[in-house]
């Protein structure tokens, strides 16, 4: 399925449980998320290239959690990336 942002991003849903998501994303070099406020706490782990995350380069086997009231702003890759994130609806 289509993962939002600007540029090319695709997402699979690995599992779902108690309104939480396991997705599987594939991003394309140049992608960026939309900006967004984390109403739940958000996980993300990289498994293959890199991220700039909230201005911290991540690469594979790196990973991420945004706090609950926290502002994403910032998330970016020019190799394209593949990783997980784990999120509340």
């Amino acid at each position: 399925m289509p993962w939002g942002g600007e540029g090319d991003a695709r997402a699979k849903i690995l599992g779902q449980a108690d309104g939480y998501v396991v997705a599987y994303v594939e991003a394309e070099p140049g992608y960026s998320g939309e900006a967004h406020e984390h109403t739940n706490t958000e996980f993300s782990y990289v498994i293959q290239g890199a991220v700039r995350n909230q201005g911290v380069g991540l690469v594979a086997g790196d990973g991420y959690a945004a706090a609950v009231g926290s502002t994403h702003a910032d998330f970016h890759t020019d190799t394209g990336a593949r990783y997980l994130i784990i999120f509340k609806l």
